[in-house]
């Protein structure tokens, strides 16, 4: 680890005027310390914002919630708005790591985790995350955990939440604060394709803070589920992930659906215009599964991970079908 400053200022404005190109926010630290151990992060400054008054869960203007950035993973689980009005959030959330992380972390330190790709974490390596134009090796090598939709021929990284999975399918929104203001992103914008520039994982510009998480007024309390497939039980990143989510009338044909993966791409994957598509159409496997063949009809694997499109397909499946009243699953 290279030797760094480190200030704790005790107001947001202050916070985002130390901020420059060679600054870190810290707060539960449960991802950016094992960077700088690992001499992939080496922050001239680190800037602990722990100090700030970012805590809060609080109702929105607009019905929904306001999500403070230093909320723990933890303690947003377990919230009873959470629980009761966004259970997507918190099946999520606790699929995550483990209590004792989800106890450190914070919920705008989750959104900028980094990839746990194994090459961007060998500093002996090449990897264009790190060092621009440098080479992707995983395209040529060990690709199980890699993506296999938006990667392009520079990064074919995956984003690592949890909690970012379910935020994509609520559409929620990150309020952030820099020397130029606030602004309001959809979740949608917040992550970024990989592209020819993979080294920037979101929008924010340089000092940008995350101050908040805004959450819509809930829609899908009774039917959701968050599915998570992994190598362990515990502990592990996901193979696939599936935030499903639905809407439906009287009839059980679809009002509104959502579905967001995780674990397939370099952001958390949805198609809000297949989506839309099934308005009108019974709830049951058979539109499932033509919605999960559609999502993943451009998917394009590398070497060692084709296994991901049949189980992304079964996921998506199982998950839309666990959210349906009455509906026979496993």
């Amino acid at each position: 680890m290279t030797p760094f400053a480190y200030s704790k200022p005790t107001t947001i404005e202050r916070a985002v005027q130390q901020a420059g190109p060679h600054t870190r926010f810290i707060a539960g630290g449960t991802n950016l310390l094992d960077l700088m151990k690992e001499n992939v992060e080496r922050p001239a400054q680190l800037i602990d914002i722990t100090g700030l008054p970012l805590r809060e869960v609080s109702t929105s203007a607009s019905g929904g919630l306001l999500i403070g950035a230093l909320v723990s993973n933890a303690d947003l689980a377990w919230h009873p708005e959470i629980e009761h009005r966004y259970p997507l959030l918190a099946q999520a959330i606790l699929a995550g790591a483990s209590p004792q992380l989800r106890n450190m972390a914070s919920t705008g330190g989750n959104l900028l985790q980094r990839t746990r790709c194994h090459y961007f974490y060998d500093a002996a390596v090449p990897c264009n995350k790190r060092q621009p134009g440098s080479g992707c090796p995983a395209r040529d090598g060990l690709s199980r955990q890699h993506a296999i939709l938006g990667a392009s021929e520079h990064c074919v990284a995956v984003h690592p939440s949890d909690l970012c999975v379910a935020l994509a399918a609520l559409e929620a929104r990150v309020q952030v604060r820099g020397r130029n203001g606030e602004r309001s992103i959809p979740f949608a914008d917040f992550h970024r394709l990989p592209g020819a520039t993979p080294e920037r994982d979101n929008c924010l510009g340089e000092g940008e803070l995350i101050v908040a998480i805004e959450l819509p007024p809930p829609r899908f309390g009774e039917h959701c589920r968050y599915l998570k497939i992994r190598d362990r039980a515990s502990y592990a990143f996901a193979l696939v992930s599936v935030a499903a989510a639905l809407e439906l009338d009287e009839q059980q044909n679809v009002l509104e659906m959502r579905v967001a993966l995780g674990g397939v791409a370099h952001k958390p994957w949805r198609d809000p215009a297949l989506e839309r598509s099934t308005r009108g159409r019974p709830a049951g496997r058979e539109t499932w599964a033509a919605f999960a063949d559609a999502l993943l009809g451009n998917a394009r694997p590398l070497a060692h991970n084709a296994f991901k499109i049949t189980l992304a397909k079964n996921a998506i499946i199982r998950a839309l079908s666990q959210a349906t009243p009455g509906e026979d699953h496993p």
